[in-house]
């Protein structure tokens, strides 16, 4: 894939083919999503973090990743996750191989769905160097681990299986430009969000 194709992505990527997700509550210590575990806690900047909830994200008929969400303490509302303070994490396990154009293109069009027309202005820089990252590697294979990491006076940092990807992303406003892919008002998918967010009926 070259990099007039992640531009294209990162410039221009829409709602279509968008994946469909359905989703899985992780509340209980060492869950265990789609065969994936997930651990109760884990630590960020040497802060403790808790497993907010997690969820399996789908494409049609096949399980793509398993998606979950750390803070500090746990929130079941957006406003009040957007608005946590310390670090942040968001994790995500693949559960099939994927190749990058199609991951970025759900990533790229998650975040263009829900953010504000004046934050991408601020962020395009930013954007465009996140689309690189999928230029990066060629394809995401399952098992393979993509860690998001908020970690204040730092910024957002991006690691695959254990190795860190470029530079932080200093602006807070980034990292919520991420979180809204799975938590903004136009979510990739409902179920989900209501996951990541521990949401009970």
């Amino acid at each position: 894939m070259d990099w007039n194709k992640i531009k294209q992505v990162v410039l221009a990527a829409t709602a279509a083919g968008v994946m469909t997700a359905t989703a899985l509550t992780a509340q209980a210590a060492g869950v265990e999503v789609a065969g994936v575990k997930l651990d109760d806690t884990v630590t960020v900047a040497n802060t403790p973090l808790k497993l907010n909830g997690a969820g399996i994200r789908y494409k049609a008929i096949f399980k793509v990743y398993v998606a979950a969400l750390y803070l500090k303490d746990k929130k079941n509302t957006v406003p009040d996750v957007l608005a946590s303070q310390g670090p942040r994490r968001v994790t995500i396990v693949m559960l099939r191989d994927v190749s990058n154009e199609e991951f970025g293109r759900g990533f790229m069009s998650g975040i263009h769905q829900n953010t504000e027309k004046s934050e991408k202005m601020k962020l395009t820089s930013q954007f465009l160097r996140f689309g690189e990252l999928f230029a990066s590697v060629p394809e995401l294979k399952k098992g393979d681990v993509m860690v998001l990491d908020w970690v204040p006076n730092v910024g957002s940092v991006v690691s695959l299986n254990g190795k860190k990807m470029g530079e932080p992303y200093p602006d807070i406003l980034f990292y919520n430009a991420l979180l809204r892919i799975w938590l903004g008002e136009s979510p990739v998918d409902k179920s989900l969000k209501k996951a990541m967010l521990a949401e009970t009926d």
